[in-house]
């Protein structure tokens, strides 16, 4: 049987019928072009041995098609209305696990439980099974899902998600541009990013303010292994781009405070070549890298010295 067209009057009756409207306080834009959905499942690329962890169930309707290709599902609504909706949609769906509440437990910290059920999927799927990320992600929970996700074991293998366009084009920023920052080189560092269409308004309901992009994010184990220590990196990067516009030895000396004297901090700049008019967001990605794994080394030897 064909579904009906997913119009913005479509699922706005729909919601009208079933008591309910957006709530936007959960930052929650339809999208209502089904065309849309079906390029994020199918730019997911998955297969029967996924888990696939959703963020923002909704009305269910990308739920549904992950659900057709996937193993299993996990999909997180905090919306109590709409998860009783979703329910109602998806109850024939038996690879489909619905859970209400919120993915994060605190704005640094995935929920205590989603990871644990990630695990256990997988371990039912078996050795060779994938964990992915495909969301339409709420604007304002996007940035910590993403970063979190990626501290995790196991960390997504693919993330397919439809985020603010402004949020995409810093996460696959270049250095020496206006959107480099510390969140382009955290993800960098472990994945490989392709924009995969920029969506206008228009095909939301209710419309946003700004352009949204389908995003995504392919985890290089290779990359993600050259990072001695995933929690140092992910703080130091932060640092260094706390204040973008200071020089790089300015910069390292207050992230350093009362970690490494400046002179240990000068020999470290020197030996890498950067001169007193150097800056973090001019810097590769390589390079960054190789200026946070030396300074965690100098750190480490300098509190060894202090035992």
């Amino acid at each position: 049987m064909n579904q009906p067209r997913q119009t913005a009057t479509f699922l706005s009756k729909r919601l009208a019928a079933a008591g309910l409207r957006p709530v936007s306080r959960f930052g929650q834009n339809f999208l209502i072009d089904l065309n849309l959905i079906d390029l994020i499942a199918r730019s997911a690329e998955l297969t029967k041995q996924d888990v696939v962890l959703e963020i923002g169930t909704g009305v269910g309707s990308l739920t549904s098609r992950l659900a057709d290709a996937a193993g299993a599902v996990l999909s997180v609504e905090i919306d109590n209305n709409l998860h009783q909706l979703a329910s109602e949609e998806l109850e024939d769906r038996q690879n489909v696990k619905l859970i209400h509440g919120d993915a994060l437990r605190n704005k640094n910290t995935l929920r205590d439980d989603l990871m644990d059920q990630i695990r256990d999927a997988k371990s039912r799927l078996g050795e060779s099974s994938r964990f992915m990320l495909v969301a339409n992600l709420p604007y304002n929970i996007a940035t910590p899902i993403i970063c979190n996700l990626l501290h995790q074991s196991p960390p997504p293998d693919r993330m397919v998600v439809t985020i603010q366009k402004e949020l995409a084009d810093r996460i696959d920023a270049q250095p020496s541009t206006k959107s480099f920052g510390a969140l382009s080189v955290w993800v960098q560092s472990q994945c490989e990013c392709e924009v995969v269409r920029v969506l206008p308004p228009t095909v939301f309901w209710p419309r946003p303010q700004v352009h949204s992009a389908i995003l995504r994010l392919d985890l290089v184990p290779e990359k993600r292994a050259q990072i001695a220590d995933l929690k140092y990196f992910h703080q130091t990067v932060r640092a260094l781009f706390f204040h973008r516009r200071k020089f790089l030895r300015s910069v390292v000396i207050s992230a350093m405070k009362g970690r490494l004297p400046k002179a240990k901090i000068d020999e470290i700049l020197t030996n890498l070549g950067y001169d007193e008019t150097a800056r973090a967001e001019q810097l590769e990605l390589s390079q960054i890298q190789q200026l946070a794994e030396a300074l965690r080394v100098a750190e480490l030897a300098e509190s060894d010295s202090d035992t």
